[in-house]
C-alpha cells in the first residue's frame, strides 16, 4: 500500500504521517486549552462598549453586586442568634461538689454560709453561664441575644443577662454577705464550682446561619431573552455593567453542565482542527520538502505548541498579560532557519489558535499579526547581534502603534488603557532573548544560523588556524573557493554565508598529509615512487580524515556535508587515468580510485563542487586568456553535469549557467595580468 501513490509522489504513507502529526497536535492543544466558561468581552462602568450590539441570548437574573450582597448579609447577621443547649445537670453536680467539699464548714465563717453560697451558685446557674472564650466572641461579634434550648423549647435571651465563668465568679464575690469575707472565701477556690451550663450547639447554629444567608435574594430582577442590553459605542453605566456581569456569571453556570461542556469541547476541537489542518495543507502544497526533514517539521509544530501552552498557562492562572508573550519570536526563528512565507503562515496559525482563549480576540489578532509582520520584514538575514535589537524596537513600535489605532477607534484619549503599552514594552525586552535562544533551537533541532556560520568562518578558529599553519596552500585554496562559491550563491539566490563557511572546511582532511597535495608542495613530490593506487588512496582519504576532524571538533552536520560531497562519488582522475594508460589490460577495482561520496544533494553543495573543481584546475592553465578560462569552466562544469553528480540535487540548468558566468568573470579578474611598464630607450638615456 505504501507504494501506491495518491498524486504525483504523495503516498499513503505520507498521508498517514501527516494525519498523525495533525491528530497529535490537535489533541495536545485541546488538552491544555482552558475551560472556564469565559466570555469574550471586557466590562467596565464608564467605558465605551467596543463590541457589536448585544442582546440577551436567554433569560437570566440580574445579580446584585458583591458589595450589595455583603451589606445585606452584614445587616442580617446583626439579628443572628447562635444556639446554646441548657444542661440542667451541671448545676446539681457543682452545688453537691461544693457542699461535700465543705461539709465541715468553712474555717472562719459561720456554718450557715454553706447554704448561702449554695443559694448564690443556684442563682448564677439559673441565669446561665457560658465559657469565657464564647462570651468574648459573642460580644466581639456585636451579638445581642442567644437562643437557649431547654428540652423542646428555645428562648431568646439577651447576652447581658447571662454570665461567663469569669463574670459569674466576680458576681459571687459582689454579694453583700460574701464580699466582706472575700479573703477567706478565695482560699476555698470557688471557681472550681463554676462551670458553663450553656453549651454551644454547633449543628443548630450553623443550620440557622445558612438558612439566614440563603434567604438573602441574590438577584434584583430578570432580563428577558432578546432584550437589548447595550449598543456599540454606548457608554456603560452602572446598571448596564451589572447586567453584563450577570450575564457573564449565568453563562459560566450554564457552561458547567455536561451537555454544554460537550458542545463547547466539540467546537474547540473543530476550531483547532481546521487551523492545524490548513497549516499542514500549506506545508504539503508549498513546502513539501520540509516533510523530508524531521527537524523542520518538529520545530514548526513544537513552536506552535510551546507558545500555545505558555498562553494557556497565563490565561488559566491569570498571570500577567498575553501581550507580554513574545509571539514574534516564532516568525523570527522560522525566518532565520527556513523562509518568510512559512514564518508568516505559522505566526498567523499560532495567533488564531491563541485568540480562542482571550477576552479581546480581535485586538489580540490585529496587534500580534502586525508585530509578526514587522519581525519578518525587519529581519531578512541575521548576521549581527544589533539586527535583533533593531528588530525588537521595530516590533515594539509597530505593536504599540496598532494598539493606539485600535484604542482610538473605540475610546477617547482620556479612556486609553495605558497598561497595555507597558506589556508591549516588556514584550520587546523579552524579544531580545531570541538571540541566546537561537543556540537552543540550533542544538535541539539541528539547524545552523548565519551567526554561527560567521563564528565558524573566523580564521582564528582553532581548525582554520591550524589549517593555515599546517597546509597554507590548502588554506589559500579554501579561501579562494569560498569567495567564488559565495559569488555564485548570491547570483542564484542560494545561501552565500553557508557555502562560504563550508568552503573553508571542505579540505580540512588534508591536514593529515598536507605534503601529498600539490598546493602544499615545495619542489618535492612524495607521490614519485608510489603506486597509483596508494597515491589515489591518500588523496581520497582527505575526505574521511576531514570527517574525523569534524567529529573531533563537533562541527555541525551541515558543514560535514560539504566535506563529504565536494568530490561526490568522483574519481581521483589523475591517478586513475595514469593507471589505466599503463595497465590497459588490468581489470582494476575502480572503487580504489573513487571518493566515498555521496554526491551533492543541496544547491550549496553543488556550488562548492563547481567552484572547487574550477579553482583547482585554473592553477594548471598555461596562459590566462578569456578564451582559455571560458573553455576551462565549460569543460569542467559540463563534465560534472554529464557524470550525473547533480542528479540528486535541486539545482537548475539556469543556476548552472549563472555559475559559469560568475566563475569566468571572477577568474578573469583574479588572473588578469598587469600592464608592463615601459622603460627608457638606452641611447636617449645616455644622451
Amino acid at each position: 500500500m505504501s507504494k501506491f501513490k495518491l498524486k504525483d509522489d504523495f503516498t499513503w504513507r505520507d498521508f498517514f504521517i501527516r494525519m498523525a502529526i495533525v491528530v497529535g497536535t490537535v489533541a495536545l492543544i485541546i488538552w491544555v486549552l482552558p475551560r472556564d466558561g469565559r466570555t469574550f468581552y471586557h466590562v467596565e462602568a464608564g467605558k465605551l462598549w467596543k463590541y457589536s450590539d448585544f442582546k440577551a441570548p436567554f433569560d437570566f437574573p440580574i445579580y446584585k453586586s458583591d458589595n450589595t450582597v455583603k451589606a445585606e448579609r452584614d445587616s442580617l447577621l446583626k439579628t443572628y442568634e447562635p444556639y446554646y443547649e441548657y444542661n440542667d445537670e451541671v448545676e446539681g453536680a457543682m452545688v453537691r461538689k461544693f457542699v461535700v467539699a465543705h461539709q465541715n464548714g468553712i474555717p472562719g465563717l459561720p456554718k450557715d454560709y454553706i447554704s448561702v453560697i449554695a443559694n448564690r451558685l443556684h442563682s448564677l446557674y439559673q441565669k446561665g453561664i457560658i465559657s469565657s472564650p464564647d462570651y468574648s466572641k459573642l460580644t466581639s461579634d456585636t451579638a445581642r441575644n442567644i437562643r437557649v434550648v431547654s428540652g423542646k423549647k428555645a428562648q431568646s435571651i439577651p447576652i447581658r443577662d447571662i454570665y461567663s465563668t469569669k463574670s459569674a465568679y466576680e458576681k459571687l464575690f459582689a454579694d453583700e454577705l460574701l464580699e466582706p469575707h472575700r479573703a477567706i472565701l478565695q482560699k476555698c477556690n470557688l471557681n472550681e464550682y463554676i462551670s458553663p451550663n450553656l453549651i454551644y450547639d454547633k449543628e443548630r447554629s450553623t443550620s440557622s446561619l445558612n438558612d439566614m444567608i440563603n434567604s438573602i435574594p441574590l438577584a434584583s430582577g430578570v432580563v428577558q431573552k432578546g432584550q437589548k442590553i447595550v449598543d456599540r459605542g454606548e457608554v456603560i453605566d452602572e446598571t448596564t455593567a451589572r447586567i453584563l456581569l450577570s450575564f457573564e456569571k449565568e453563562n459560566e453556570k450554564r457552561n458547567q453542565n455536561s451537555s454544554q461542556i460537550g458542545l463547547s469541547l466539540l467546537g474547540e476541537s473543530l476550531f483547532v482542527s481546521i487551523l492545524v489542518i490548513c497549516f499542514t495543507i500549506y506545508l504539503t502544497l508549498f513546502r513539501k520538502d520540509y516533510f523530508e526533514k524531521a527537524r523542520s517539521i518538529a520545530m514548526l509544530y513544537s513552536l506552535i505548541i510551546i507558545f500555545f501552552v505558555m498562553t494557556s498557562l497565563m490565561v488559566r492562572n491569570s498571570f500577567g498579560h498575553v501581550y507580554m508573550v513574545p509571539y514574534a519570536m516564532v516568525p523570527i526563528f522560522i525566518r532565520i532557519f527556513m523562509d518568510s512565507r512559512t514564518a508568516f503562515i505559522t505566526h498567523i496559525t499560532l495567533i488564531l489558535l491563541c485568540s480562542c482563549m482571550l477576552q479581546h480576540p480581535f485586538d489580540f489578532i490585529i496587534i500580534e499579526t502586525v508585530a509578526g509582520m514587522a519581525a519578518i520584514y525587519s529581519l531578512r538575514e541575521l548576521q549581527y547581534r544589533s539586527q535583533l535589537f533593531k528588530t525588537a524596537i521595530v516590533v515594539t513600535l509597530a505593536a504599540m502603534l496598532m494598539e493606539m489605532a485600535v484604542e482610538m477607534m473605540n475610546t477617547t484619549m482620556s479612556e486609553f488603557d495605558w497598561s497595555n503599552y507597558n506589556y508591549l514594552i516588556i514584550n520587546g525586552i523579552l524579544l531580545l532573548f531570541a538571540y541566546p535562544l537561537l543556540y537552543v533551537i540550533e542544538k535541539a533541532f539541528g539547524f545552523i544560523s548565519d551567526i554561527t556560520l560567521i563564528e565558524l568562518s573566523n580564521t582564528n578558529n582553532p581548525i582554520l588556524r591550524k589549517l593555515s599553519e599546517v597546509a597554507p596552500g590548502t588554506f589559500q585554496h579554501s579561501i579562494q573557493v569560498g569567495n567564488l562559491a559565495a559569488e555564485i550563491a548570491n547570483k542564484i539566490g542560494a545561501k552565500s554565508q553557508l557555502v562560504r563557511t563550508g568552503a573553508l572546511y571542505h579540505d580540512i582532511g588534508k591536514m593529515s598529509n598536507p605534503v601529498y597535495f600539490t598546493e602544499n608542495q615545495r619542489g618535492i613530490n612524495p607521490h614519485e615512487g608510489m603506486s597509483y593506487i596508494d597515491s589515489a588512496q591518500i588523496i581520497i582519504s582527505h575526505v574521511t580524515e576531514g570527517l574525523k576532524i569534524a567529529d573531533k571538533y563537533d562541527l555541525p552536520e551541515i558543514i560535514r556535508g560539504f566535506i563529504s560531497t565536494h568530490h561526490g562519488q568522483g574519481k581521483a582522475k589523475y591517478f586513475f587515468v595514469k593507471y589505466k594508460n599503463e595497465n590497459p589490460d588490468d581489470n582494476v577495482d575502480e572503487l580504489l580510485f573513487t571518493y566515498p561520496g555521496p554526491n551533492p544533494f543541496t544547491r550549496e553543495q553543488a556550488i562548492l563542487m563547481m567552484a572547487d573543481s574550477v579553482e583547482a584546475a585554473s592553477r594548471s592553465l598555461p596562459d590566462y586568456t578569456e578564451k582559455s578560462i571560458r573553455q576551462l569552466v565549460d569543460n569542467i562544469i559540463d563534465s560534472i553535469v554529464a557524470q550525473g553528480f547533480f542528479k540528486e540535487c535541486p539545482i537548475t540548468f539556469r543556476d548552472i549557467a549563472y555559475a559559469k558566468t560568475v566563475l569566468i568573470e571572477k577568474l578573469k579578474t583574479i588572473y588578469h595580468t598587469r600592464v608592463s611598464y615601459p622603460e627608457f630607450n638606452k641611447d636617449k638615456q645616455e644622451q
